[in-house]
């Protein structure tokens, strides 16, 4: 395995041979975790504190494995990472079939169904642009710990990875030119724009996996907006 690609400058952060921040993410996760605790009662399945609990278990490691940097690949936090993010995709998950049915069937009133509307919303934004991160040129660790060269290929194309052609106050920051990687926050902007959207915006799926992610948050998106928006009609007129 190749270490750190000394020919990046190293002045350039996103490719420190520190690695990326932990807390974008981490804090990221608490939020997540922060909103499923606060649904309310009839979005939840199970026990309220079961999710967060279990959420917290696993992030407790993740982070006394990489505490302020993400530096250090080792394969159970590789994959305690990614449970973690499977954790909340479920949860979030159930608890979005129990929006759609509420909001369908009128079994639950008033403007705390909106809410918790909006709570699922920005939960999946949050989900998808952690796994977006996670499974992305293998991951965290390793976009800023190989060599450009050793990176598995890309499951998104991002506009730093094509603009080296372009005027020099724009190019001078592509990937070519400076090793330019995404963090934690690009994805969770992806995200945002995918959910908002419905749709890719600036930057593109290349893989299958990535593609069939991406398809399935906008859908999710799209049926919660017009879903809220028809209950949202109804309360006025009522």
């Amino acid at each position: 395995m190749a270490l750190h690609d000394e020919t990046i400058p190293p002045t350039n952060e996103r490719r420190s041979p520190e690695g990326e921040h932990r807390w974008p993410a981490a804090i990221a996760v608490l939020l997540a975790i922060l909103m499923y605790a606060l649904l309310s009662n009839p979005l939840l399945v199970g026990p309220r504190w079961v999710v967060p609990v279990l959420g917290v278990l696993l992030l407790v490691p993740l982070v006394a494995t990489n505490p302020r940097r993400l530096k250090r690949e080792v394969k159970s936090a590789r994959i305690t990472s990614i449970v973690l993010v499977v954790l909340l995709a479920i949860a979030n998950m159930s608890s979005l079939v129990r929006l759609i049915v509420a909001l369908l069937d009128g079994s639950q009133k008033g403007a705390g169904l909106l809410l918790g509307a909006l709570q699922v919303w920005l939960t999946n934004i949050i989900v998808f642009g952690l796994a977006y991160w996670e499974i992305d040129r293998g991951g965290p660790v390793v976009r800023t710990q190989r060599s450009r060269d050793d990176l598995p290929d890309a499951d998104f194309r991002f506009p730093h990875d094509e603009n080296v052609t372009n005027v020099r106050e724009v190019s001078v920051t592509s990937s070519a030119a400076s090793g330019w990687v995404p963090h934690f926050i690009d994805y969770l902007y992806v995200s945002v724009t995918n959910s908002s959207a419905f749709s890719p915006t600036d930057t593109m799926p290349l893989s299958t996996r990535a593609k069939c992610l991406m398809g399935f948050q906008s859908l999710t998106a799209f049926v919660i907006s017009v879903l809220v928006i028809a209950r949202a009609v109804s309360l006025v007129g009522s």
